[in-house]
């Protein structure tokens, strides 16, 4: 892990964020102590996967009538 200071940090920022994307893990030290670990994001497809399989579900369910997907999660069926 590469450390820098935090004076560096922000005058670098935009370069440390392009290499933490790429999957390096930067430290960045204030007055000598690690303050904070800059690291890659995890993919963004979880959430909106989530609500695709929902949808998917309340496509192919067949549900009695007054009856949707919302009220079944809420109460704890899906």
């Amino acid at each position: 892990m590469r450390t820098v200071g935090l004076f560096e940090a922000k005058q670098k920022l935009s370069e440390l964020v392009d290499c933490a994307r790429e999957g390096e893990r930067i430290g960045i030290t204030r007055r000598g102590k690690l303050a904070a670990i800059l690291s890659s994001a995890p993919p963004e497809t979880s959430l909106k996967a989530f609500f695709e399989d929902i949808e998917n579900i309340r496509k192919r369910a067949k549900l009695p009538r007054g009856v949707n997907v919302k009220n079944l999660v809420e109460e704890g069926h899906i």
